[in-house]
């Protein structure tokens, strides 16, 4: 697999969606927001998901009760963290009340974040196994037939459940978005087992960071060969202006012209205050830069 940046293989026109990430709030704030930005013309709002802090699902479930028609979902979930059956759950309560609605984005998680200080895995290694298990389980708890597990991490015995619910409200499985890093072949392959893909690359510093425009054009190419592309999205996120749309949508144009499907507004760092969230919805307000 080759990661090369020296041409950017063109892609054809592609209607991007546009997500807008609330980077801090509680519920009620989540709620507003998510009301705001259906108003606004966006297409996805999102929420982190932290150790501890403010529950991603019940900020998301506030959301669907304002909303009627913006996909729902986390950015992102660590699911090495999570109890399977839990997400699982949670997912699909929330899948429901939306009316199909719910987007779950999973990676690996940040580290730094707090892993360590609730005993939390921090192994990448061990992270990724509890991944791929954890996608394992989600998903055939999601399909309602019965089936086993036996993980290094998980054994479940999912043959006889208790009141089991009804499948998604769209499909067999909610719509997973994938952390994938390019160019490794392992980790890309796991996204493309699902419907979409959070592309990184690891930088010069030895830290992963998001690819670059030309990165990800060599990467829809490859991906390209392996599967059908109409139905898989390529999210990339960033920063735009709040105030000259021109140079909100310049920035955004690259990203389209090398195949991303979503373009997420994602202010991180942005904490709780008067001053900070407030510029934050007026950015949210403006409306998403789109090049259509």
């Amino acid at each position: 697999m080759g990661g090369g940046t020296a041409s950017r293989p063109m892609v054809n026109s592609i209607l991007m969606k546009y997500g807008f990430v609330l980077p801090y709030g509680d519920a009620r704030t989540a709620a507003d927001f998510a009301e705001a930005a259906e108003q606004a013309g966006w297409d996805g709002f999102f929420v982190w998901e932290p150790i501890y802090g403010w529950d991603a699902w019940m900020l998301l479930t506030a959301a669907a009760m304002r909303t009627q028609r913006i996909r729902l979902g986390t950015m992102l979930t660590p699911l090495s963290r999570m109890r399977p059956w839990k997400l699982a759950s949670e997912a699909l309560t929330l899948d429901h009340l939306s009316g199909g609605r719910a987007t779950l984005a999973v990676g690996l998680g940040a580290v730094d974040t707090g892993f360590e200080n609730f005993g939390e895995a921090t192994d990448r290694k061990t992270r990724a196994q509890l991944l791929d298990e954890g996608l394992q389980i989600v998903t055939s708890l999601w399909r309602g037939d019965p089936f086993t597990h036996a993980g290094t991490h998980y054994n479940i015995n999912g043959r006889n459940l208790h009141y089991p619910p009804p499948p998604p409200v769209r499909d067999a499985r909610i719509p997973i978005w994938v952390v994938a890093a390019w160019p490794f072949e392992a980790s890309m392959n796991r996204a493309l087992a699902f419907d979409g893909m959070i592309p990184s690359a690891k930088g010069d510093d030895g830290n992963f960071r998001q690819v670059t425009p030309d990165e990800l054009a060599t990467l829809r190419a490859w991906l390209a060969t392996r599967r059908d592309m109409a139905s898989f999205d390529i999210i990339v996120e960033g920063t735009t202006s709040t105030t000259d749309r021109d140079r909100a949508i310049a920035k955004v144009r690259p990203w389209s012209e090398a195949g991303a499907t979503w373009y997420l507004e994602a202010r991180w760092g942005v904490q709780e205050g008067a001053i900070t969230i407030e510029s934050v919805r007026r950015r949210l307000e403006a409306g998403p830069p789109r090049l259509d």
